[in-house]
């Protein structure tokens, strides 16, 4: 069968190792299926299946270190998340029976008890008795915290193949973002991460298992193993199995290009998630443990999980390039001659690079230097370039516009509150923070946007969002000036350090505010948290924290002037757009008649994200100019859109509007298919599908709102940007002058002029 594109060279920074005991697995879990009945009789393999797949070979690729009985243990659970996968689609997704699925996948979460006194059903199929022998042998050496995040994990890998199914019938292929989301949970990379602890016999510190670095360690790693399955995978799901859950396909739909220029995307795609995940041991792992203090050990252990996961990414790469289960003959990347078993004998030619098991990525030069036209690209953004008034494409708002009434009466509020809480004046004590004047928070209008997404709020209740919205806004620009332009992110952390102290939870003692923004903040916690109870509190610090937070990220972004890897910026702009904070407010408001559960669920999620981006994205088409010309920023959805794809302005703009339309197509599906469908599976009431809808309401009016802000304020066109800054010199980043600074205009190996992609741009 003819190949529908060739494999491209692939970025690998680590060689594969082989762990000794190989055969020692391969026997084990050959006698394991047999036993659990997975191989003659299942209708699913026979024992040839099973040999030609060599899942002990995968495991000891990806778990060079560990002793035999780890090796063999790991394997089994690599034997039955390829069973299930295969079972799966056999016997629910090609006759398309969605119910049964369902109830099929909620009884395997009762073969994983956190306490295994509890015991288990009794199986009645290869994959439930699998699982439950597996989970007893695995979970007496872990922690309880790691039962439950494993757990966790083998529950979403497990649920989100009713996504899978839904879209086949459907025949809906997803948009690139709801994709990666997603595959991350149906692909199970989140749960070989699990696996990388216990065969590491190095379990993440339950004190940073949810902070920022070890989720984007995660996060990377398993869309690394993702994308390059779904490029070694294309022919077998797309051809033969009738799949829709492919990145190549999803960018061959999204982008409208040709398959090989899709597969092209997706390894670029893979080899900027791999740079994020080097970016993120490298950067933010040592601030992490010292802001946490953590021991020694605790520090060797997160280091042994990171290094497995390094050696995850590279033995997979191995495999893949040797099981017969995937397309790898045609590959001219890295691994392709070892795919063929080349060597001596005769007719063999002499070659300086290896061959054999576990050269794949043996052509050093090769393999790393397949990532270092995008490395280079994204540390060599010269800031302030001219590049004109920003050009607003046709914004698709299907929901209508409402403003609330007290609209007038808001905007003086916001001018008042913002004079007494003192940030419209430079602080005390900080060069640079003359920020904002009464007429520049005039000109924003951010009462604009609190009335048309929360047009029924009471005048008292404008107030409120539009005094957080101007907080929000403020600290926005008030940390670029600040702590920015002075690399300063240690200052910055200690303002967000101060900052949290006046969000208590229990109580409402503070320290007195030194600053406009402390000051600013203490009052709207008080506003805002007096009617909340203790864990509503504790809901809605966290959304505020975070917000915080991801300031600080854009400012290590600054530091090392790099353009974000796209689907990090995508997570991390919900965060610095301040949307999951003003969505918290609403979900708050709902009280007790939607079970905290709805709003973690993947429907409710899919539904917020994809609200959020269609607005964050909107604001990144507005703000081009102002943020790429006036301030020098890197964090803008059309750059790294450039940045990602090398290609120019109006190719990168098309980019971003096909991917808000997309997200907002999304965003309609969900309400019309998906959320009907989670108010039968939770069997809500009356009242909590009324509130539900009534929220979605809320989310509409919050789009509408902030589009209709983004039009009628005087923030982004180039004659209200040159008038703000009217005798504000405009910075250059200086240029070193004098004896030995004759490098310093140098000229960057791999940097390639832009390249237009008129296919992806229609």
């Amino acid at each position: 069968m003819t190949q529908p594109f060739e494999l491209p060279d692939f970025y690998m920074a680590y060689p594969a190792r082989l762990n000794p005991h190989l055969e020692e697995a391969r026997a084990h879990s050959k006698q394991w299926a047999r036993d659990m009945g997975m191989l003659e009789g299942s209708g699913v393999w026979e024992e040839h299946d099973l040999d030609s797949h060599d899942y002990a070979l995968l495991c000891s690729y990806t778990h060079p270190d560990c002793d035999g009985p780890a090796l063999s243990l790991v394997t089994d659970w690599y034997v039955w998340v390829f069973f299930f996968d295969d079972h799966f689609l056999e016997v629910y997704k090609r006759p398309q029976d969605r119910e049964g699925g369902k109830a099929y996948l909620e009884r395997l979460a009762a073969f994983m008890p956190m306490d295994l006194a509890a015991g288990f059903p009794e199986p009645t199929n290869p994959v439930e008795a699998g699982l439950a022998d597996l989970w007893a042998r695995t979970v007496p050496s872990m922690s309880m915290a790691w039962r439950q995040r494993f757990a966790e994990s083998t529950e979403n890998l497990l649920n989100e193949s009713d996504w899978e199914l839904a879209n086949i019938n459907a025949r809906r292929v997803a948009n690139p973002v709801e994709y990666i989301e997603m595959r991350r949970k149906v692909g199970g990379a989140p749960w070989s991460a699990g696996l990388i602890e216990y065969a590491a016999s190095a379990e993440v510190p339950a004190q940073i298992a949810d902070s920022r670095p070890l989720r984007v360690l995660k996060d990377t790693f398993s869309d690394g193993v993702h994308l390059r399955n779904d490029l070694f995978s294309y022919q077998r799901e797309i051809e033969e199995e009738g799949e829709l859950s492919n990145g190549v396909l999803v960018l061959e739909t999204f982008l409208g290009c040709t398959t090989q220029e899709a597969a092209d995307a997706v390894n670029d795609l893979l080899t900027s998630r791999i740079q994020q995940f080097e970016n993120t041991a490298l950067t933010e792992l040592g601030p992490l443990f010292a802001a946490k203090g953590l021991d020694p050990q605790s520090c060797a252990d997160t280091l042994a999980y990171v290094k497995g996961l390094q050696d995850w990414q590279s033995g997979g790469h191995e495999w893949h390039m040797r099981s017969s289960r995937y397309m790898n003959g045609a590959g001219s990347g890295s691994g392709g001659e070892a795919a063929q078993g080349t060597g001596g004998g005769a007719g063999a030619s002499f070659s300086m690079v290896p061959v054999g098991l576990g050269t794949a990525a043996a052509d050093v030069a090769k393999t790393i230097g397949a990532g270092a036209p995008a490395r280079v690209r994204s540390h060599s953004h010269i800031p302030f370039q001219r590049v004109g008034p920003a050009v607003l494409p046709e914004f698709r708002m299907p929901f209508g516009l409402s403003l609330s009434p007290h609209l007038d009466h808001s905007r003086e509020h916001t001018v008042e509150w913002a004079h007494r809480m003192g940030i419209l004046e430079a602080q005390p004590g900080i060069p640079g923070s003359d920020v904002w004047d009464e007429r520049r928070l005039r000109r924003i209008d951010l009462p604009l946007c609190a009335a048309g997404i929360h047009p029924d709020a009471t005048a008292e209740g404008l107030d409120l969002t539009s005094d957080w919205l101007t907080w929000g806004t403020y600290g926005d620009d008030y940390y670029p000036v600040v702590y920015g332009a002075a690399r300063d992110v240690a200052g910055a952390k200690a303002c967000n350090d101060r900052l949290a102290l006046f969000m208590p939870v229990e109580s409402f003692e503070t320290p007195v505010p030194a600053t406009g923004l402390e000051r600013g903040l203490a009052d709207l916690w008080v506003r805002t948290a007096g009617p909340l109870d203790p864990d509503a509190r504790r809901v809605f610090r966290k959304s505020v924290v975070d917000m915080t937070d991801s300031w600080l990220w854009e400012l290590a972004n600054q530091a090392q002037n790099r353009i974000p890897d796209p689907v990090d910026y995508i997570e991390m702009r919900r965060q610095t757009f301040g949307s999951d904070m003003t969505m918290s407010l609403s979900r708050l408001s709902h009280g007790q008649v939607v079970p905290p559960e709805i709003y973690r669920s993947g429907p409710m999620k899919s539904l917020e994200n994809a609200a959020q981006d269609y607005a964050a994205l909107m604001n990144d088409v507005f703000s081009y100019q102002k943020e790429v010309e006036f301030e020098g920023e890197v964090h803008n959805g059309v750059l790294v859109v450039q940045n990602f794809f090398n290609c120019d302005y109006p190719t990168a703009l098309a980019i971003i509007d096909d991917l808000m339309n997309s997200r907002m197509s999304q965003f309609q599906h969900v309400v019309a298919h998906e959320l009907p469908t989670l108010y039968d599976d939770f069997n809500l009431d009356a009242d909590a599908r009324r509130v539900l809808d009534g929220y979605v309401k809320e989310l509409e009016n919050w789009l509408a709102g902030i589009l209709s802000w983004h039009h009628g304020c005087k923030r982004y066109k180039e004659a209200e940007l040159l008038e703000d800054r009217a005798g504000i010199p405009r910075w250059r980043p200086p240029v070193p002058s004098g004896l030995g600074t004759s490098a310093a205009r140098i000229h960057l190996p791999g940097w390639e002029p832009a390249r237009s992609l008129p296919q992806m741009a229609q």
